[in-house]
């Protein structure tokens, strides 16, 4: 199951990765940002997975996200919600985000980075934040502004840039769960730390042959 952004939606070759702003056709304001589906997911398909992010240039550090949940065959919608130049569609966001049928939501943000636990505060569903990295302070700012969040309103935090955790954690959260489709995630997931294990496990006999 592939879920790649359209070409048309990342812009010509040549441009930089981007996921659509608000203005979407098909946006319904009450819902929040039209949710960017790929061209292998059809309209039938539950999206179980949101990742938002505050700017299209934070993007191309949330791929890495999608690319985890592609990889473990799990649907996922993406879109850009501002929590500070588009509030009112980021709140709607997160209230509606548990009755559309979200299970998980991955929320990454630079700088002042309040995107995360907002949404945290206005949905039941985990939040996962991830620190985009911005070009002062090597994302420090962002990662305090994620993970020191008051009691009460939890968000889970993964390290700096590292969008590709947040993904896996993602799929570990839908994997718990006991419907048909979630122990299907678990297996796959039980098959991907196998993959681990075997790579590293090949890393320590090649080094122990340059060695020897």
């Amino acid at each position: 199951m592939n879920h790649r952004p359209r070409p048309t939606e990342r812009g010509a070759a040549d441009d930089p990765p981007r996921v659509p702003a608000r203005g979407v056709a098909g946006a319904d304001p009450r819902h929040g940002p039209a949710p960017r589906r790929s061209e292998d997911m059809s309209e039938a398909t539950q999206p179980l997975v949101g990742i938002v992010m505050g700017s299209d240039s934070d993007w191309p550090t949330m791929e890495a996200a999608a690319d985890a949940l592609d990889e473990l065959g799990i649907p996922y919608e993406a879109d850009v919600v501002s929590a500070h130049r588009m509030p009112t569609e980021m709140i709607a966001y997160g209230q509606r985000a548990a009755e559309r049928g979200l299970r998980v939501v991955i929320a990454g943000a630079g700088g002042a980075a309040h995107l995360p636990g907002m949404l945290a505060a206005v949905t039941p569903l985990p939040v996962i934040g991830v620190p985009v990295p911005l070009k002062y302070l090597d994302g420090m700012d962002s990662l305090l502004s994620i993970v020191q969040m008051p009691a009460g309103v939890p968000v889970a935090t993964v390290s700096i840039g590292n969008a590709r955790n947040a993904g896996l954690l993602a799929a570990r959260i839908i994997g718990a769960g006991t419907s048909a489709e979630d122990l299907a995630v678990r297996e796959r997931m039980v098959q991907f730390q196998a993959s681990l294990e075997a790579t590293a496990k090949a890393k320590g006999e090649a080094l122990r042959h340059r060695r020897g």
